[in-house]
């Protein structure tokens, strides 16, 4: 027989996945938007981004995501598609794919990887540590979609030196 104590933990539990996977929704709806001063408010104070370049706390963060859009990197529709959570009390893992068409320079392109994030309750909100991103394909929609064609690298050259 589940005890009430049991039951509360549980309900806590799937409530602290939901509001995991609604912070990614934000995340995404803030990137796609240029919502930067939103988008830094879902990291901690040193929070860090791991990904095309390694930023860390929010000035530098807000800058680099900024750069990409002025770098010629527009017209984001980001995907978060979550495949696992774990949470230990008051710290959690988040995996997920990523899928994203964008245009570079005026040409429609795709990126599609993995985040791997670290996430912390605080205040009683979770907010990311660490966003880690890595990408397995990065180029012009026009030439199909082959995750064997594009690595980091080529993502990389794209994104930062259009």
């Amino acid at each position: 027989m589940t005890t009430e104590s049991e039951l509360a933990s549980r309900l806590a539990r799937l409530e602290d996945i939901e509001a995991i996977r609604t912070l990614d929704a934000r995340y995404c709806r803030h990137l796609d938007d240029g919502n930067w001063d939103e988008l830094m408010a879902l990291f901690t104070e040193d929070g860090e981004f791991d990904g095309l370049s390694n930023p860390r706390g929010k000035a530098e963060m807000r800058a680099f995501f900024a750069g990409l859009a002025d770098g010629g990197l527009t017209s984001f529709w980001h995907f978060i598609t979550n495949l696992e959570i774990d949470i230990d009390g008051d710290m959690a893992t988040a995996r997920s794919f990523l899928w994203q068409p964008c245009v570079l320079d005026g040409v429609a392109s795709i990126a599609a990887g993995r985040y791997t994030d670290t996430l912390v309750k605080q205040d009683g909100h979770w907010l990311y540590r660490v966003k880690k991103v890595r990408f397995h394909f990065f180029g012009p929609l026009a030439d199909g979609w082959d995750e064997n064609l594009f690595a980091l690298d080529s993502a990389r050259a794209a994104a930062v030196n259009p």
